[in-house]
């Protein structure tokens, strides 16, 4: 039998029960939630950098926060945002059954694009991209204001279900995340950047 190498990285770290169950009601109400593989990915990420701020635009159902919120210094504090109410009150059920404490975390409901202008400038130590790629060109610009210098930026879901590989996709999303691609790829100047494979893709761009 032979077993997928995509498949089996996506579950070498296993998600707990609390993960579990966050995902579950996620998928009841339609999140975009990070994959397994990703979330340890994140997870490990967080830790290399020591970071103590973080910003995840896209909360879904919290479970990509709670990867973060391992890997992050114990003092640090992750800011999530999210347009939708019910996201982030199942988030918060997510950090409870969690026992994160409250000053760990702010979730907070509104507009990304008017919460992002908010933030301090180099504050930040890792901005997780996972919203509407088409709000993609505001947010690159946004977290490189708000980077530390070696603070990283990511685009979780970059291949936007397959698409973006194929030249013939043409919808807006996709072009929204090609492009986005291709400016952070060609922006030798301020960013540093690598795409992997972990679940539907990852770009990677620390800013320099």
């Amino acid at each position: 039998m032979n077993i997928n190498p995509h498949d089996y990285a996506e579950g070498f770290i296993a998600e707990d029960a609390v993960k579990s169950a966050a995902r579950a009601r996620g998928v009841e109400i339609g999140t975009h939630d990070v994959s397994p593989g990703t979330g340890a990915y994140l997870r490990h990420l967080a830790q290399l950098l020591s970071a103590q701020s973080v910003v995840e635009i896209g909360t879904g159902s919290g479970v990509g926060s709670l990867w973060l919120l391992e890997g992050m210094i114990k003092s640090g504090t992750l800011t999530s945002i999210d347009d939708e109410m019910e996201h982030s009150s199942i988030a918060k059920l997510a950090f409870a059954q969690a026992e994160i404490e409250a000053p760990r975390f702010r979730l907070i409901t509104n507009s990304v694009m008017d919460v992002m202008t908010k933030l301090a400038d180099r504050a930040y130590d890792l901005v997780v991209f996972r919203h509407n790629p088409e709000d993609l060109n505001f947010a690159i610009s946004e977290a490189h204001r708000i980077l530390r210098s070696g603070g990283v930026f990511v685009i979780d879901n970059f291949f936007g279900g397959a698409k973006v590989p194929d030249p013939a996709q043409r919808d807006p999303k996709t072009i929204a995340l090609r492009e986005a691609g291709k400016a952070i790829k060609a922006d030798t100047e301020s960013w540093m950047s690598v795409l992997i494979t972990t679940g539907d893709g990852l770009l990677l761009a620390t800013k320099l």
